[in-house]
């Protein structure tokens, strides 16, 4: 689960299905950070992913690491990188989507594309390779809305599989999982001042 620790940050690896943070729900309230509070109990909260999406997480130790690192998420300094199985072949071998985001408040968590409303959001993506069914696409979010991925890749045609939330039955019922794995993090080390980057092996 623990990827790496130094005194001013830990790495951890989220598996699926475990919230990030405490949900509403009791049955939600066991979540990564309380895991990693048990080990490393400075450990505070610097970002989140989808409860469904496995892969890094920063996680900071102290007040002074958290707001340099959350300074860094904010100004976009920190390099994220995600691997993705989308259904169906993306045609081009690269390209990005800008597409506004708002939440859809008829039906959250969901998210809509809204260009009247919404908020700014850039997801670069590559096509890392394609087997008929689907295509394995890495992501590079530039912004970090709600659910982004996830709902500029079914904007475009090609929700991921295993998503109980953009994808048809058929599309959800492709894996047992979400399909979206946060593969690298990539940012300045907050007191050294040094590059640090950091990788976890795509389960599927």
């Amino acid at each position: 689960m623990i990827v790496h620790v130094d005194p001013a940050f830990i790495i951890a690896e989220k598996p699926p299905g475990l919230p990030t943070v405490p949900g509403r729900p009791v049955e939600l309230h066991d979540c990564l950070w309380h895991r990693i509070r048990e080990l490393h109990a400075d450990a505070l909260v610097v970002h989140r992913l989808d409860m469904g999406t496995s892969g890094l997480v920063v996680f900071a130790r102290g007040i002074e690491a958290q707001r340099a690192l959350s300074r860094a998420f904010e100004q976009r300094l920190v390099g994220k990188t995600y691997v993705a199985l989308a259904a169906g072949e993306l045609a081009a071998d690269h390209g990005e989507i800008d597409l506004p985001l708002a939440a859809d408040w008829l039906a959250r968590p969901r998210q809509v594309v809204d260009r009247e409303h919404g908020k700014a959001a850039l997801t670069r993506w590559r096509v890392l390779e394609r087997s008929g069914a689907h295509t394995r696409v890495e992501l590079q979010p530039r912004t970090g809305r709600s659910h982004q991925l996830r709902v500029h890749l079914a904007a475009i045609g090609h929700p991921l599989l295993g998503d109980p939330l953009y994808a048809s039955p058929e599309i959800e019922a492709a894996m047992p999982r979400l399909a979206l794995h946060a593969h690298g993090l990539a940012f300045i080390h907050p007191f050294e001042h040094t590059p640090r980057v950091y990788a976890s092996d795509v389960p599927f």
